[in-house]
């Protein structure tokens, strides 16, 4: 309990209020008055507090923090952020994908995890998963994913058999959701699990050496997941067991930590690689390109305001400063546009001017007006003119720039010798689990078809482990029909 004098109430334009609880009536027993302008003020506030969500990654918290680096990857890139001993403030936010604001943290879905870099030279944004493959390698088909991950127009509902109706139709999904049912889909909490650009981005160094690149931030708390049972159990006992989570350890003081490592593919590399290194769907083994060390992201600071500083901030990826850039990956090229505008449908064209999203740089814009600005524009406000305006300097980007040519087609990328869809999930499934986890993963997959699935997708479905695995396609097929 504070002994301190309380601060006086005021209105949003700081006048002292007269009360707390009581509104202006007529006497005590008449009605209210339309002149009590605190009174309207806190109603029409309270109706108009909730801006929209998010249309995928709804549910979701983070938290503040820096990034020092500890190692030296300037042969790659001359970005500040990314130079020997810099230290430079992020914010971090973890969500999941599917669920709305109010969906419960331990549902199976992917989660999110989005970095900012308050860098030197502007916001560098990172907008990533704790997976490092996707469903889909085209835009394209973005917004039937999300669509079928939602609810049933009829019945309101999320439908398992909406949900495979759309994978087994799509086979490119194959690697992302043997990762999805196994162990990691379901992680312990944000704390204990990885983020992964997943992403094909790019690094261009000081002679002008353009390197492609994958940033992985691998949890020093360990990966850790829950089984089915015990997160259903929390669903119900804690909706927000993950946020909970984070929150409390920052408060005790155990700042949870993740290492920056990234994988590098020489330039020319990517014309003959046996995959397609910019295929979503896709990952670059480690016996390929090794892990190297970057640096070590901390989170070391809570927000003090939810709706500000969280619900507010507006991650893009097309937010690179010199030395990064995208890459030929189609997801990448279409997000750069996407998140941007998903933002100024959301929070408005001025949204940059938020403090969580403000640079911690000066900004030379010839952006003006437009709904929520709060930054004063100058003349002049054209570009060219002839009043000492600001002028676009080419010497000072270090824009990663590549040369492509070809006929216009519709097609998700030529494949390549070692390209299809089932061939790294078949090796995820074989090689990396264990046992006991393909075991989970038969469990999981065998209840999520048991969750309301059609007779002709289910058909389908064990088709759909089978190209992955026969002998765990038959046990999925077996599990189902003796009812799990």
């Amino acid at each position: 309990m504070s002994s301190t004098q309380p601060k006086p109430t005021t209105t949003d334009a700081g006048i002292p209020v007269a009360s707390d609880e009581l509104s202006l009536t007529v006497g005590p027993d008449g009605p209210i008055l339309l002149n009590d302008h605190y009174l309207i003020e806190q109603m029409a506030n309270f109706n108009r507090e909730r801006i929209p969500e998010r249309q995928p990654h709804a549910k979701g918290g983070g938290a503040f923090g820096h990034f020092e680096v500890t190692g030296d990857v300037s042969a790659y890139t001359n970005a500040a952020v990314f130079q020997p001993g810099v230290k430079t403030e992020t914010l971090t936010r973890f969500s999941t994908v599917a669920g709305e604001r109010g969906s419960p943290d331990t549902w199976r879905d992917p989660r999110g995890f989005s970095l900012r870099f308050y860098t030197s030279e502007g916001n560098l944004d990172i907008v990533g998963n704790n997976c490092p493959m996707f469903f889909i390698r085209d835009a394209m088909k973005f917004q039937h994913f999300i669509r079928s991950q939602k609810r049933r127009l009829a019945t309101n509902l999320r439908d398992n058999d909406m949900q495979w109706d759309f994978w087994t139709l799509s086979p490119e999904s194959a690697h992302m959701l043997s990762w999805l049912m196994g162990d990691r889909g379901i992680p312990k909490t944000w704390r204990h699990m990885n983020g992964y650009s997943s992403h094909t981005y790019s690094w261009i160094n000081s002679g002008g050496e353009i390197f492609w690149m994958k940033y992985h931030f691998i949890t020093d708390q360990g990966v850790e997941f829950l089984p089915q049972a015990e997160a259903d159990r929390l669903a119900g006992v804690d909706g927000d067991y993950h946020q909970r989570d984070m929150y409390s350890s920052i408060e005790r003081g155990e700042y949870p930590s993740w290492t920056l490592k990234v994988q590098i593919m020489p330039f020319e590399d990517a014309k003959t690689y046996r995959f397609n290194p910019f295929d979503l769907t896709k990952v670059w083994p480690h016996g390929d390109y090794p892990l190297i060390d970057v640096g070590r992201l901390t989170l070391d600071r809570n927000v003090t305001d939810y709706h500000t500083e969280i619900e507010q901030a507006a991650f893009e990826p097309n937010n690179q400063v010199p030395g990064t850039g995208l890459s030929p990956d189609k997801m990448l090229l279409a997000r750069g546009f996407s998140y941007a505008d998903a933002h100024r449908a959301r929070l408005g064209v001025n949204y940059k001017q938020i403090p969580v999203n403000q640079p911690k740089v000066e900004v030379h814009s010839y952006s003006k007006d437009g709904v929520g600005r709060t930054v004063n524009a100058s003349d002049p406000v054209y570009a060219p003119n002839s009043y000492d305006g600001p002028k676009a300097d080419p010497s000072s980007t270090n824009e990663v720039l590549w040369h492509t040519d070809g006929e216009m087609v519709r097609q998700a990328y030529t494949l390549r010798k070692d390209d299809d869809d089932y061939g790294q999930a078949s090796v995820l499934v074989r090689e990396v689990l264990d046992d006991a986890a393909r075991a989970r993963l038969v469990s999981n997959v065998a209840g999520h078809l048991l969750g309301g699935v059609s007779e002709p997708i289910l058909l389908r479905a064990f088709e759909y482990w089978k190209n992955i695995d026969k002998h765990i396609g038959d046990r999925i097929e077996h599990a189902v029909r003796n009812g799990g």
